[in-house]
């Protein structure tokens, strides 16, 4: 297995002609420039590796090619070696464990479909009410894919969990300076996910029939890239993306939520009147419905009569949650179509939906909402909160009719 060679902190800063990047402060790009010469990414960050693709690439496909799928990192990729790579499992459990990578490869495997949307999708939206911080993700910041790899809770039972365990922890093999620290990416998902085996697949009607969280060494049928955690990830159906780490080097289990900063600090709901204390505030967990229209673009001229609409819409992260309905507006919410909903459904996973819809030059924006089977569905509004985190509410396309 092979790792594309990859710029270390100390190349990047000899290249950069002495520019430092202490403390990470991310490199921003204009709205739709694509960085560091890739096309099919537009990336919003450069330093480190911020991405997402422009939206009528996105729906191409049920399964986001790999060149397709949006990129989140916090750090400049980690250089790391399979051949010496190993996974360290400790905490409350009966017996501390290092697993080579050839180890878990030998263990059995799963593939499963699973779709991971950044907390952050669609943030830029909240600028609207008031300046976000953060990514400003447009609504890419999302793909579908198959992840191969051992169930989390297959390994866990070879470590003997304690019985008072609540929590699993996650650690990547990322460096993210923090002020004077250096720390790693981090997340935390309850005991009870953690220890769902799952099945081979999860298409059934079966509330578990998917890992609650697999240890993923394959993204749609090739080893991970760099970009999306080589040589092994956790991937957390129903959570945001943020639980899902990239370059997992520790796993720890405990009583409690992890102290790493994107657990106890970020990713959390804080809104304008809330005081700041994170510690009041729980972790985002599951992601909620949502939707966007891909095709026409924003802006777009098109003439009045019929009009073809494309978009994805994802069930809320709920067991069992299924889409219902995906309804397309143009006329402000006044009538609303049915769009029908294509590609598989498959439980975590989005679909793809098209609609035809009459506009007229008194229509000035398309508006798109979702519902699922577990009661989710897309509000008018989403109230504005300080990191910018869970937009989910209705999707609404400018467009101009002549």
């Amino acid at each position: 297995m092979h790792t594309p060679p990859l710029l270390s902190r100390r190349d990047l800063l000899l290249a950069g002609g002495g520019i430092a990047i202490t403390g990470m402060m991310p490199i921003p790009l204009s709205a739709d420039q694509p960085g560091l010469g890739e096309k099919d990414l537009i990336f919003r960050t450069t330093v480190p590796r911020n991405a997402e693709p422009s939206l009528d690439k996105l729906v191409q496909s049920w399964i986001t090619p790999t060149k397709h799928f949006y990129v989140r990192s916090h750090a400049p990729n980690p250089v790391i070696d399979a051949g010496s790579f190993e996974l360290s499992v400790e905490g409350m459990v009966r017996q501390k464990r290092t697993f080579k990578l050839a180890q878990l490869l030998s263990m059995q495997n799963h593939t499963i479909t699973a779709t991971l949307t950044c907390a952050g999708n669609r943030r830029d939206e909240f600028n609207r009410e008031g300046k976000v911080g953060g990514v400003q993700w447009q609504a890419g910041a999302i793909g579908n894919a198959t992840w191969t790899g051992v169930a989390l809770s297959d390994v866990l039972k070879q470590v003997e969990v304690l019985e008072n365990a609540k929590h699993v922890w996650f650690e990547g093999l990322d460096e993210i300076e923090k002020g004077d620290d250096v720390i790693p990416f981090g997340g935390s998902i309850p005991i009870e996910k953690a220890m769902i085996r799952g099945a081979a697949s999860h298409d059934s009607d079966s509330d578990d029939s998917a890992p609650g969280a697999l240890l993923a060494h394959q993204m749609n049928g090739a080893a991970l890239t760099p970009d999306h955690g080589y040589p092994l990830r956790t991937i957390v159906p129903g959570y945001i993306g943020a639980r899902s780490v990239k370059w997992l080097g520790k796993i720890v289990v405990s009583d409690r939520p992890s102290p790493n900063h994107y657990v106890a600090t970020a990713y959390k709901i804080v809104r304008a009147t809330d005081p700041i204390d994170w510690s009041e505030s729980g972790p985002i967990y599951r992601f909620p419905i949502n939707a966007a229209i891909a095709t026409p673009a924003a802006k777009t001229s098109v003439p009045a009569g019929m009009l073809a609409v494309t978009g994805y819409a994802l069930p809320s992260g709920r067991p069992g949650a299924k889409l219902t309905k995906v309804l397309v507006s143009a006329d402000d919410g006044d009538t609303w179509t049915t769009a029908k909903l294509t590609g598989q459904d498959v439980r975590y996973c989005w679909q793809l939906w098209k609609a035809s819809v009459r506009v007229t030059t008194q229509t000035t924006r398309l508006l798109v909402k979702a519902q699922d089977s577990a009661g989710g569905f897309m509000p008018g509004r989403v109230p504005w909160n300080a990191k910018g985190y869970l937009q989910n509410s209705w999707y609404k396309l400018p467009l101009q009719v002549s």
